[in-house]
């Protein structure tokens, strides 16, 4: 069986606030499309993605730069776009589609895997929560409780076989709107199974929502820290590149790229956090292509696999060791510059600036020195 997975992205966010939709709004250090996009298509048993985004939004959901994923126009309604997701896929043998809501951008394992496994007996699952609080009817003032047994709240993403919810749109009166792609298959008779549902897949729709969603995935996170160090030397002729930041000096780093030791040291520090090896793995001296490179590059790649592992970086601590030039005068573009590199706020990132006493090669000004220990939150199980 093939299964794919639709994410509708098309609406406008306006509840949320902020100044874009709230799909391509910043959370936990990326778009919340781009943690649907990474749990679903990361999962083994779905093997296409297709994107329903609104008018007028293709600059945005690219911007976002997703891997692995096709983006179709979407409708004036959330039904209209489900059903240009569920065209879209016509003819590319799909027996299986899971539809996803971008607004829930926490999905587990878990509920993926049992939506799956519940469509081997039924032609649709959904997640659900049962409910736990009252319900009483009432405007102004109180009225009657209503019984809460056998109630659910619903969620996504949900599951179908693709054939029968693609009828079920077809089928379904124009000018009439659905609650959701479930309700429409069991108007078409089909029976749809309940599974369990989690609180992580709660929906964002006001701005107080998405410091609750923040504070729901920190939960699940442990924290990580690695340190890196790199060394260059000081040479006539050379520019002095230090934490994204051109130093005026008698004399500049010299190495394949742009020898900024303050860069390349958090780099490797970052990709410690995630066991991904060292800054020559990833950018080699001996590939021409990195001579003169400007090493915010190296830093930004490094920054992007954390958080492609859904990890949050937390705190950068950078020690420049040299002689000279003195730090201090540069102390506040170098941080400033760090944090715009990485997408932090200035407080997260520290700088401090030490000498050897004379001692040794930084001593002795043939060179300079770096030392950075990087603090990431990440899921526990990260391979």
């Amino acid at each position: 069986m093939t299964t794919a997975a639709i994410i509708v992205a098309a609406g406008k966010g306006v509840r949320a606030g902020g100044t874009v939709p709230k799909q391509f709004a910043q959370l936990c250090g990326k778009s919340m499309l781009a943690h649907s996009v990474s749990a679903l298509t990361s999962h083994p048993m779905i093997t296409q993605t297709v994107i329903v985004i609104g008018e007028g939004q293709q600059d945005q959901a690219r911007a976002i730069q997703l891997e692995n994923v096709r983006f179709v126009q979407g409708g004036a309604e959330r039904r209209d776009s489900v059903r240009a997701g569920l065209e879209a896929l016509e003819g590319q043998d799909v027996t299986r589609v899971l539809i996803h809501d971008a607004a829930r951008p926490f999905i587990p394992t878990a509920v993926i895997d049992a939506l799956l496994a519940a469509l081997d007996h039924a032609p649709g699952a959904v997640p659900a929560l049962p409910v736990a609080d009252t319900l009483a009817k009432g405007a102004d003032t109180l009225g009657d409780n209503v019984p809460r047994a056998g109630l659910n709240r619903i969620q996504t993403p949900q599951a179908f076989h693709y054939d029968a919810i693609l009828a079920a749109h077809r089928a379904w009166p124009d000018g009439e709107e659905a609650t959701d792609d479930a309700q429409m298959l069991r108007r078409a008779g089909h029976d749809v199974s309940l599974v369990p549902g989690d609180a992580m897949l709660e929906k964002i729709t006001h701005p107080a929502d998405f410091a609750a969603a923040e504070a729901r995935h920190a939960a699940n996170l442990i924290s990580r820290s690695a340190m890196g160090y790199d060394v260059h030397r000081l040479a006539v002729g050379e520019e002095l590149w230090l934490g994204g930041v051109l130093i005026p000096h008698d004399k500049g780093l010299a190495g394949h790229s742009d020898a900024d030791v303050a860069l390349h040291a958090i780099t490797d520090a970052l990709l410690g956090t995630i066991c991904a090896g060292d800054i020559g793995m990833h950018f080699p001296p001996s590939d021409p292509q990195w001579r003169g490179a400007a090493s915010d590059r190296f830093l930004e790649h490094a920054a992007s696999l954390v958080r492609d592992q859904g990890g949050i970086i937390d705190f950068i601590d950078l020690t420049l060791i040299c002689e000279e030039p003195k730090i201090g005068p540069h102390r506040d573009a170098i941080r400033a510059r760090i944090a715009e590199i990485l997408q932090l706020p200035l407080g997260k990132v520290s700088l401090k600036a030490t000498t050897t006493e004379r001692l040794g090669f930084t001593g002795r000004g043939e060179g300079i020195a770096a030392q950075a220990m990087a603090t990431i939150r990440i899921k526990g199980d990260i391979e």
